[in-house]
């Protein structure tokens, strides 16, 4: 398995203000002259250094504003942190995410192993004590993460080994453990996911892609089926086996599955594109950060990772995940512009456009899972560029033909702060996919390009509910925020996750 962030997560009933730890963190929101509650405790205990600093502007409250406040023995803990909330109208539960990442990046810099905090959110916040807790964990496990599996050299700061969640009333302790456990588990399979997007090329080819599936399915006794060539090309999987074509490494078709409610025959299908490196095929990129390609297999990482997490959390529902992994190169074997592909489901496919190879693949995978009695589907890809264009790198493109599948979708994507955006799926687009050779074409031009590829996807899912996230543009951070560090960002690993929460029958 990747690497994780080994982080010792404890909850203790007391006062903040005489915990034993590195670090202890308190909060303050914005525009409060006088701090109270915990923070009024522990400013109290330092002869009133957090209202000194309040009243210099040296602390304002500001959202991940993080003051630290050396105790000089007056605390048990080295040093005390005031994290701003912002203000308090505006308090959100990703928002306590985020400020977790901050505050612990920020005293892993001054080598805090062991780092207690407070409930932020419970109390003034408004929030339940559990779900801000939750917050917390993930936030803290999200925002210490580093990949540095390939680095020699010694980190400058230790890792944080602790951190003690602190509640005053000690019967509402206990009901924060597994709040924290759930935190944890959700937290680290994002961070997997992480960790398989940032492996080069090289050391993530589909093979490796489909050891770390199985090491994944022995861990968490997951159900695992791995087709090859041979096995593909039986199934009639011709337009995956076309994007295959330009690499020496050979593709793989992953199917792992989690039986959580055996007197059913329903299973969730989630669809992960695994593009393990995109050169653009013949169509070939610029080659201006087309590193970056090698997390062209992030859509397939994040139901990977979902998988594990789903296995740890054991909700009642049945849920399959089927990820089609392959190299997009250019060779004397590749598939060419104009060349025709026949798709697992019988349609044939003009390429127009070796580097829209993203859909072609997803195509016979949708197409599987549809054979396979998948439903509903929902697939996650760094499909397009053009819905980075439309939404930045702050949402996620949402596409489908089912409403209320899209609606559970968004839900499950707002609780995990995974925010996503419905796009339309007007039938006037699928006018620019049409060929005059084959089906369908695979590429429908320019413009609406999110669209046009999200309807190109629909022609391989039949009448099933389906939904597809275009996660182009939230796959990769270029710089730490929030809980974000630069990479990875893990997108969508706890939104599917939330979404078999959902559809559980616990």
């Amino acid at each position: 398995m990747p690497e994780e962030v080994n982080l010792n997560i404890v909850v203790k009933a007391g006062d903040i203000s005489s915990i034993e730890a590195d670090a202890v963190v308190v909060d303050l929101f914005e525009g409060v002259g006088r701090p109270g509650g915990a923070t009024g405790v522990v400013d109290t205990a330092l002869d009133g250094a957090i209202s000194k600093l309040i009243m210099h502007g040296e602390i304002k409250g500001k959202l991940n504003e993080v003051t630290v406040v050396h105790s000089l023995g007056r605390v048990p803990a080295r040093v005390v942190a005031v994290v701003g909330l912002g203000k308090q109208k505006d308090l959100t539960l990703d928002k306590i995410r985020g400020l977790a990442g901050e505050f612990c990046r920020s005293l892993r810099r001054l080598n805090c192993r062991r780092i207690a905090t407070i409930v932020h959110g419970a109390g003034a916040g408004g929030f339940e004590p559990e779900v801000s807790a939750q917050m917390i964990v993930e936030g803290s496990i999200l925002g210490l993460y580093r990949f540095r599996k390939h680095i020699s050299k010694e980190p400058e700061n230790h890792d944080v080994e602790e951190l003690i969640i602190v509640e005053r009333d000690k019967a509402k302790a206990k009901t924060l453990e597994k709040a924290c456990v759930r935190g944890k588990i959700l937290a680290g399979a994002t961070n997997l996911a992480r960790d398989l997007v940032n492996e080069p090329a090289n050391m993530m080819t589909p093979n490796d892609l489909a050891k770390a599936a199985e090491q994944v399915a022995k861990t968490y006794r997951l159900g695992l089926a791995v087709l090859d060539r041979g096995q593909m090309e039986k199934e009639g999987m011709g337009a995956l086996l076309g994007v295959a074509r330009g690499s020496c490494q050979p593709p793989k078709l992953i199917m792992i599955s989690y039986k959580g409610d055996k007197g059913s025959s329903d299973t969730l299908g989630l669809v992960g594109k695994g593009i393990t490196f995109d050169s653009g095929g013949i169509s070939l990129k610029p080659s201006d950060n087309m590193w970056e390609m090698k997390g062209d297999m992030s859509g397939a990482a994040a139901v990977l990772a979902a998988m594990s997490a789903i296995a740890q959390l054991k909700p009642k529902v049945n849920v399959a995940g089927v990820i089609p992994a392959t190299e997009n190169l250019p060779s004397g074997e590749a598939t060419k512009p104009g060349d025709i592909l026949k798709a697992v489901n019988g349609k044939t496919v003009e390429v127009v456009n070796t580097d829209a190879e993203g859909r072609l693949i997803l195509a016979d995978a949708l197409g599987y899972a549809v054979k396979q009695g998948l439903s509903p589907l929902v697939d996650v890809a760094t499909l397009t560029g053009a819905c980075h264009i439309a939404l930045g790198d702050f949402r996620s493109g949402l596409f489908g033909n089912n409403q209320e599948l899209m609606d559970k979708i968004v839900e499950a994507g707002t609780g995990a702060g995974e925010r996503l955006w419905q796009m339309p799926m007007d039938e006037e687009y699928k006018e620019l996919n049409k060929s005059e050779v084959a089906d369908i074409k695979n590429s429908g031009g320019r413009w609406g390009g999110a669209v046009t590829a999200a309807q190109f996807l629909s022609e391989f899912v039949g009448d099933k509910p389906w939904a597809h996230i275009d996660i182009a543009g939230t796959f990769m951070s270029d710089k730490e925020r929030g809980y974000l560090v630069k990479g990875a960002t893990g997108v969508s690993v706890r939104t599917l996750v939330n979404l078999a929460l959902a559809f559980s029958k616990n």
